[in-house]
């Protein structure tokens, strides 16, 4: 994945100190260079002896054709006094692009009166004519630049901005249809390509069955590290040495098509067919794919996969997701539930030094290719992307883990605030029993990216929607 580049167009208006503003587009830079995000910054340097968006439509010309050479992905426009507000309108407008909105607190007026900004009053300017050109932003409250409230507000527009860039370049490799009894992950191709411009990219078991025989057969250095990675972190001692060459091929065949198809996400149907076809399971498989930022979802769960790219996204790519079911409540905990899969937690998750290689312990050919075990509890963001009859809905909420009774397969118990409600909202819909999983609180991040993708609107339980935004003008959540 590309390095996020971020335009960067500091704005002033004719009538106030340009010395100021020039100051404070320095500072403003400064400060977000020593957030420690790991962007490309574009700015204006050269296309004016500034470096400043002001009152002049050539400069608006060449601002545009600078940001869409660069490719940015998204834009601030920081108010080093009133700004411009017709001019970033046409910038915003031109690019498309997710835009942030925000300027520094002003200082006491001079002694003798004079005020060198008045930055507040060109943001409630800018604001207005920003839903004029039907541009959305994202404004972070008013304050100073060493203010916490305005790196939270940058940082969270960024990973926000994120999600927005990944949705946007989406492509799923499907691979095998659903399994048949799962109308639950039944989804509309088609209309995911037009609202969201979602693309499905399918391949068959066949595909994927013969890929993997012929990486087995080699001697390739892909296929050895993968045998040599699962050797080294998991307790292989339950299969056979043939076993583990066979789910480490089939790991490398999965990743080479996902590559091949420029698909950032994977779906498989992980049961009963491909047993049938390649006598293992595909769990640790997906696990290892998950761990490298190529999330994989069982059942061929397209909306899981969707998901999981937003959720990674939301973390800047910094945190592993894992897929799982809402399974079972806890058998003491009226706010605990168990979230489970088969054997697909990435292994870096794992509470053991090193969990087990296992054979399924469900189905009736007990297949091996499983990674068991607990993972790790503490802070947890769940989601899940999901819809039907041409609504979508992105669910969000905040788990904590906890202790609970040992079961088979990747697995952690956790508690949430009000069980009873979220368990009425995702039996009444439009979800399903799956969710995605993060060990970061990325809820305000993927809220904000809603608003930037039409037709996806969010659903948080925990916090509230009026939480959230508390939380982004600098209240604790």
């Amino acid at each position: 994945m590309k390095k996020f580049k971020l335009g960067y167009a500091p704005t002033r208006r004719f009538v106030f100190s340009a010395e100021d503003a020039f100051k404070y587009k320095v500072q403003i830079r400064e400060k977000i260079e020593s957030f420690g995000l790991d962007i490309d910054i574009v700015d204006l340097e050269g296309l004016n002896s500034e470096g400043l968006l002001y009152d002049d439509h050539i400069n608006a010309d060449a601002i545009i054709e600078r940001f869409k050479e660069e490719k940015v992905d998204a834009v601030f426009f920081p108010h080093c006094n009133f700004g411009t507000e017709d001019t970033v309108a046409r910038v915003g407008k031109a690019l498309g692009k997710p835009v942030l909105l925000w300027g520094p607190r002003d200082e006491s007026p001079l002694e003798d009166g004079m005020r060198l900004r008045d930055t507040q009053c060109g943001l409630f300017a800018t604001g207005k004519v920003l839903r004029r050109f039907n541009v959305p932003f994202t404004y972070v409250t008013n304050s100073r630049v060493n203010d916490p409230v305005f790196e939270r507000g940058f940082t969270n527009f960024i990973a926000a901005a994120n999600v927005v860039r990944q949705m946007r370049n989406l492509r799923i490799l499907q691979i095998g249809p659903r399994p048949a009894s799962f109308l639950t992950m039944m989804c509309n191709e088609g209309e995911l390509l037009e609202r969201f411009g979602i693309e499905i990219h399918p391949i068959t078991l066949v595909d994927i069955q013969r890929t993997s025989k012929q990486i087995e057969k080699g001697n390739s250095v892909e296929l050895n590290e993968a045998i040599t990675y699962i050797k080294e972190k998991l307790d292989y001692s339950e299969v056979t040495e043939d076993d583990v060459k066979r789910i480490a091929a089939l790991k490398v065949a999965m990743k080479q098509y996902a590559t091949k198809t420029g698909s950032t996400a994977i779906a498989i149907q992980c049961w009963s067919s491909l047993q049938d076809a390649m006598g293992i399971m595909p769990c640790l498989a997906n696990a290892i794919l998950t761990d490298e930022q190529i999330p994989v979802t069982c059942e061929t769960d397209i909306h899981g996969a969707i998901t999981s790219i937003m959720v990674q996204a939301a973390s800047m790519n910094q945190a592993p997701t894992f897929f799982a079911d809402l399974t079972v409540r806890h058998p003491e905990n009226p706010n605990g539930e168990l979230l489970f899969h088969c054997g697909n937690f990435p292994v870096s998750l794992s509470v053991e030094d090193k969990p087990k290689l296992r054979k399924h312990f469900l189905f009736d050919d007990h297949a091996p290719g499983t990674h068991e075990g607990e993972i790790k509890g503490g802070g947890i963001t769940l989601a899940r992307f999901d819809g039907d009859h041409g609504e979508y809905q992105l669910f969000l909420g905040r788990a904590q883990g906890i202790q609970g009774p040992y079961t088979r397969g990747s697995y952690v118990w956790v508690e949430v605030n009000d069980w009873p409600l979220w368990e009425e909202k995702l039996v009444k819909g439009p979800y399903v029993h799956h969710a995605v999983g993060i060990h970061a609180n990325v809820i305000p991040a993927l809220y904000e990216a809603c608003q930037y993708i039409p037709g996806l609107s969010p659903d948080p339980v925990d916090p509230t929607v009026q939480e959230i935004q508390a939380w982004l003008r600098g209240s604790d959540l």
